[in-house]
């Protein structure tokens, strides 16, 4: 084979692969302890939005002088934030407090796809298909089976062996003094 066509075979299917990577983006938005209902909407609806594209979001709580020293308060708009979007995404790492901002991220839901009859290919949280029984059957459990006898197997009786002890001799070491260089 020719080294050439070699390394363009390589190179054309490395750029294949790449054509199906997805890479992960992660975007972040940024909030207070204190913010008002409808700043909360308004940044609620962007987590919204960025976790529809299938990026993950990193949600931050940015606290400001005696305001570090209520952590809760800013946990509960965390909480609040990851009930409000529960259709959309889910918790991915759970609010954790580093220095003076508590971050959490969001992981967007899973979408599945399935083929229909027609062709037309949904989107989306899709429940799979319900398939109904004919008309007249009745649904039929299966029986349980039952185990199959075990059979007995008879004890086999193992004769004791003997071992001789072995003697061994000693072996005398001599010392060896510091000053002395070994041969």
């Amino acid at each position: 084979m020719d080294y050439g066509k070699f390394k363009y075979e390589q190179s054309v299917r490395a750029r294949e692969a790449r054509k199906k990577q997805t890479r992960t983006v992660i975007k972040e938005v940024q909030f207070r302890p204190k913010i008002s209902q409808n700043d909360f909407d308004v940044k609620r609806k962007r987590v919204e939005r960025f976790l529809g594209e299938g990026d993950k979001v990193k949600v931050s709580m940015r606290f400001r002088g005696r305001e570090v020293t209520h952590p809760e308060l800013g946990r509960e708009v965390l909480d609040r934030l990851a009930a409000a979007i529960e259709g959309h995404g889910t918790v991915e790492t759970a609010p954790t407090m580093d220095n003076r901002q508590m971050t959490m991220v969001l992981a967007p839901v899973k979408k599945v796809r399935l083929q229909a009859t027609d062709g037309h290919v949904p989107v989306g949280n899709v429940e799979p298909p319900v398939v109904a029984e004919p008309a007249g059957v009745d649904s039929v459990e299966p029986e349980p089976a039952e185990p199959e006898p075990v059979e007995a197997v008879e004890p086999v009786e193992v004769e004791p062996v003997e071992v001789e002890p072995v003697e061994v001799e000693p072996v005398e070491v001599e010392p060896v003094e510091e000053n002395e260089a070994t041969p």
